[in-house]
């Protein structure tokens, strides 16, 4: 049987009603939160006038929506583990841990507790109302939690430090590196003229008519390859992207003005008979990576917005596809470019994976710790 005492999470966190009544932070400290437990940049259109009435929350601090309606049966929280203050809406909850709890419950491992799903699916049983649903901070008191030693909560913490660090770090890199590649396509325009990429590719149509491809896959409009959202009964129909291919929906309308298409470097897979699938014939004057980074540029996806045809629903066809003009420099050139993106590509995905990871392993941690 565990011996880590249970207790009131009341006992040991108090409200916060600290307000911008001075204007002392303006509207480049306000955050929003998201119901993944982030801060991050608030969607709302914010005045001077209204950042008066915001929180402001400084390190080790926590913030949260009391409203768990309409938020993918999850609660907005976010804890403020920066180096500065911060602003945030009145419209949520503001509590941090008593001056004289301190000694007993770390914030961190507090706010990875409250990270689980577990206490998403807590917050809504113990959420109260009718057109809107309200998890009040009296609500929060009176749940009950696991409360380790100082030191086993450290351990915790700490694997969450260091998953952090490396997500920060790997973002901190991916970043200029990206810039970079987008300053190079730039200068890229004004050096070589624009061909129609045309003559370096070829449409695709091979069908699953085997059933040999098992991989059936989507593509998002963030440019990869995705599990699909519906499986056809019958796939003999759906098309084969093969290593190396592009694929890409046609159909343009409500995909949030932008084209979903992506280059395959996984296995052989199969999507939508309705998608379009092309490869590049000549790659001794066209890189497929080059293509790619082109492809995946919100200028791209306003041209083939604007270029798509239809009524009801808009396609961006094949014939299009092969009038899209880029600047096409030699070879070595795309492949300097290409690898720079490849670089930030690689450490955007190591912080992905920091990410995923942290939100595995912490809580299978705080598991650990509490039965062991």
């Amino acid at each position: 049987m565990s011996k880590v005492k249970w207790v009131r999470l009341g006992d040991y966190i108090a409200p916060i009603e600290r307000r911008n009544y001075t204007k002392q932070f303006g509207i480049e400290s306000v955050r929003g939160i998201s119901n993944t437990k982030e801060i991050m940049p608030t969607k709302a259109k914010v005045d001077e006038d209204v950042i008066s009435k915001f929180y402001v929350i400084y390190p080790n601090e926590f913030i949260y929506n009391p409203r768990t309606t309409r938020m993918g049966d999850k609660v907005g929280l976010a804890y403020n583990y920066t180096n500065k203050p911060l602003l945030f809406s009145f419209n949520n909850l503001a509590f941090g841990i008593k001056e004289d709890k301190s000694n007993a419950i770390l914030p961190e491992y507090l706010y990875l507790y409250l990270s689980r799903d577990e206490f998403d699916r807590y917050a809504r049983v113990n959420s109260w109302g009718s057109a809107t649903e309200l998890f009040t901070f009296e609500d929060l008191s009176l749940m009950r939690i696991p409360l380790p030693s100082l030191s086993e909560q450290q351990k915790v913490v700490n694997v969450w430090k260091a998953f952090r660090e490396i997500k920060e770090q790997n973002e901190a890199k991916a970043a200029p590196l990206m810039q970079l590649c987008q300053s190079y396509i730039q200068e890229l325009k004004h050096k070589y003229p624009a061909q129609e990429i045309g003559p370096y590719i070829e449409e695709v149509d091979e069908r699953n008519s085997d059933l040999s491809i098992k991989l059936s896959q989507g593509i998002a409009n963030t440019k990869v390859f995705q599990d699909p959202k519906q499986v056809a009964a019958n796939s003999k129909a759906d098309k084969i992207v093969r290593t190396g291919y592009f694929g890409y929906n046609r159909a343009t309308t409500r995909n949030g003005e932008k084209i979903s298409i992506a280059y395959r470097t996984g296995p052989d897979c199969t999507v939508s008979s309705a998608y379009g699938v092309f490869k590049i014939t000549d790659e001794e004057h066209l890189n497929p990576y080059f293509l790619w980074m082109w492809v995946s540029r919100p200028e791209f996806d306003r041209y083939a917005r604007y270029m798509s045809k239809g009524s009801a629903h808009e396609f961006f066809e094949m014939d299009e596809m092969r009038r899209v003009r880029i600047p096409l420099p030699p070879l070595d050139v795309q492949c300097a470019i290409v690898n720079i993106y490849k670089c930030a590509n690689e450490a955007k995905q190591i912080a992905a994976e920091a990410d995923i990871l942290s939100r595995t392993v912490c809580p299978a941690l705080i598991q650990h710790v509490i039965h062991n």
